[in-house]
């Protein structure tokens, strides 16, 4: 069986509390675009071990254990009764782009099973698992445009429809680590309801909607400060960096066309 985990952006992304436990608390939108990895799964009766992991396309520096499918496997191995896989991955999706690649890898691998191997998982606990992967993955279980607080974790459906927009999405050889990205901001509570300003015409959101992380990941990468930039000098009606970075995307209302240089990933959709 194969499925197509896909990306997603953040629109907006306020920071507004430190928790005691270490974690921020967030605000966000979370919306899914076709960018999108394959995952193939079929039973394995040439042995008995548990998996055989394999990927192609951008490579994974990280051996199979460690892979957020191969932990997805384990969590339902535990409880139900799994045959011997061959697990492939194709890999689209950019690392360390605030996209959330792997979390809808782990999600869909999740998803996967319960449907391949009718293990009859009704969608809130495969939330509750979802979550044990980390905190972006129970948005790829439903999938849909979602206010989210919390650490991420807590989601509200929330009305939004960018279909007919472009999207350029653009992502710098530059890797921006989550804590490096979190140390560089101070929490505080929002002053405007997120889930009421993406309400606004998007051409509006510019001037109300904002990455509390892009103010200081700009001053450490200018780079990726100059992409989003370049991004509303091609036309864009928004634009914004996406989660903790580093890839920046631009919405647009025709197709724009965008230079950037041969190490960029450059990814141009019509939604």
């Amino acid at each position: 069986m194969i499925c197509y985990p896909n990306a997603k952006i953040n629109i907006g992304l306020n920071v507004v509390e430190k928790r005691q436990d270490g974690y921020h608390n967030l605000e966000t939108i979370f919306y899914p675009i076709p960018l999108m990895d394959a995952l193939e799964v079929v039973t394995n009766i040439e042995t008995t071990e548990p998996y055989i992991f394999s990927s192609s396309g951008i490579n994974i520096d990280a051996p199979p254990a460690d892979n957020i499918c191969i932990k997805a496997f384990e969590l339902l191995k535990k409880d139900y009764d799994l045959p011997p896989l061959k697990i492939h991955l194709h890999k689209m999706v950019p690392f360390g782009a605030g996209l959330g690649g792997g979390s809808a890898d782990g999600a869909f691998m999740l998803t996967l099973l319960n449907k391949e191997f009718k293990l009859g998982i009704d969608e809130s606990r495969l939330v509750t698992i979802a979550a044990q992967l980390g905190a972006d993955c129970p948005f790829f279980i439903k999938n849909t445009p979602a206010f989210a607080t919390g650490i991420g974790d807590m989601l509200h459906p929330i009305q939004l429809d960018l279909t007919g927009y472009y999207i350029a999405l653009i992502k710098p050889p530059v890797h921006v680590s989550t804590p490096e990205a979190y140390r560089g901001v101070s929490a505080r509570p929002s002053t405007a309801a997120l889930s009421e300003l993406v309400r606004l015409p998007i051409e509006q959101w510019k001037h109300h909607i904002k990455n509390d992380f892009e103010p200081s990941v700009f001053t450490k990468y200018p780079e990726i400060g100059k992409l989003k930039m370049a991004l509303y000098e091609a036309g864009a009606s928004y634009a914004s960096m996406s989660g903790s970075g580093s890839s920046v995307f631009g919405l647009f209302k025709d197709e724009p066309h965008i230079d950037t240089p041969a190490s960029h990933f450059k990814w141009i959709k019509k939604l």
